[in-house]
């Protein structure tokens, strides 16, 4: 029999507002401003994992002895949480695993129907993981590739029309500022009626914008564990029906029943057409705990996390506002400010404040059509919080960028 969902943490010692809670292994002189990447991860993550190797490292799906009856029953828990933590119905929807949210988004659209769609449309604004593969799946089947602007709020600007029998890929948050994208239900909606097919790049929603993500359907979700305090893996939430559909040419064991000389049988569950060959159990197990760490959050701390993660996030932007020589592009509130450095290099500033304990990024962030090709900008610098940040975090690195800043 399965084992239930994963139990909410409680932590040995009361939360005090502002703490690392769940994070206490962190020294106080380190503030990480990168979780866009990929999060740090919650102790009770570290745990889960550590007891995986350590008490049960054993294979999933294959074996009858204790060790992988009890991998299975886990990981069975981390896809029924994967589709909780979204409001997706298990009667309709299924969990699969991959190696992160690109290698899930080519994975489906290098094996939907052939002739399918007329069109495949997207944005301007996309990471690379859309971007790109949207450009090969409209290069491999010879359809019209659709590139969408976006109104200063992050709303697509489409015609009905566009929706017709096509393949719709766009990111429910945007990779560089944090914008929310508005109106994914309609384009839901519309481009399911209209034949049509939406795939959604949550990796930044996922962890940032959970509300906004429930309640969709559409027919598919790809996001990464790793930025959402979980570890290095993919996951797409689909449709059995899309499942169902594919032309599969990634094959191997974990996916047939049975096998001939010139033929096989699937197997029955739709998360299998996904998940060729052996599966990193410990990272999916890790994920779940991960996805329950986050849903008892406010429980076991005593604060809201996305509440507090807003509270920092603006006072992060109040810091950065006030201080000469860079132009934010992030509004205020959001989970990732980015702003173009001036009169200095942003690789260059990124390392001054890596001297002084202050990670972030620097760079393009993948969306280098948007950010090259349209709006000619130098290389940018994101801080991206997480639920590790604190108050001093913040402090520490408006501090640090202060005289930085005034003395150029």
């Amino acid at each position: 029999m399965r084992r239930g969902l994963f139990a909410r943490p409680s932590p040995t010692t009361p939360a005090e507002t502002g703490a690392r809670f769940g994070f206490e292994y962190l020294p106080a002189d380190q503030s990480y401003f990168d979780s866009a990447c990929q999060t740090l991860r919650p102790q009770p993550v570290v745990d889960a994992m550590n007891d995986y190797y350590l008490t049960y490292n054993a294979c999933g799906e294959r074996v009858q002895y204790a060790w992988g009856r009890k991998v299975d029953d886990k990981v069975a828990d981390a896809r029924a949480a994967v589709l909780a933590a979204l409001g997706l119905s298990p009667k309709r929807y299924a969990a699969s695993f991959t190696l992160n949210t690109t290698y899930g988004l080519n994975l489906l659209l290098n094996q939907l129907p052939s002739g399918r769609y007329r069109r495949v449309v997207t944005t301007h604004t996309e990471h690379n993981s859309v971007f790109l593969s949207t450009m090969a799946f409209a290069q491999r089947t010879g359809v019209e590739r659709v590139l969408l602007n976006r109104g200063t709020d992050g709303a697509l600007q489409y015609r009905d029309d566009d929706l017709t029998d096509a393949l719709v890929v766009v990111s429910a948050m945007n990779n560089v500022d944090g914008t929310a994208t508005p109106g994914l239900s309609e384009l839901i909606t519309g481009t399911q009626a209209r034949g049509g097919t939406v795939i959604l790049d949550a990796a930044q929603a996922m962890a940032h914008g959970l509300a906004h993500l429930r309640g969709l359907q559409p027919d598919a979700i790809c996001f990464s564990g790793h930025k959402v305090y979980g570890a290095s893996l993919g996951v797409v939430a689909a449709t059995s029906e899309l499942l169902e559909s594919l032309e599969l040419s990634f094959l191997g064991g974990g996916q047939v029943s049975a096998v001939t000389a010139d033929a096989y049988t699937l197997h029955t569950e739709p998360h299998t057409r996904l998940e060729g060959g052996l599966q990193p159990w410990g990272e999916i197990i890790a994920l779940g705990a991960a996805l329950a760490w986050v849903d008892g959050y406010r429980k076991a701390s005593g604060q809201d996390l996305a509440t507090r993660e807003r509270r920092l996030a603006e006072e992060l932007h109040d810091g950065l506002v006030a201080l000469p020589n860079l132009r934010l592009l992030s509004q205020r509130g959001s989970s990732l400010v980015t702003f173009v450095p001036e009169r200095v290099d942003a690789h260059r500033l990124a390392t001054f404040l890596s001297r002084a304990g202050v990670m972030v990024r620097s760079g393009y962030f993948c969306a280098h059509h948007w950010l090259v090709e349209q709006r000619q900008l130098p290389p940018l610098v994101r801080f991206s919080l997480g639920a590790h940040n604190t108050s001093d975090d913040v402090a520490r690195a408006v501090d640090t960028m202060t005289p930085l800043m005034k003395g150029l």
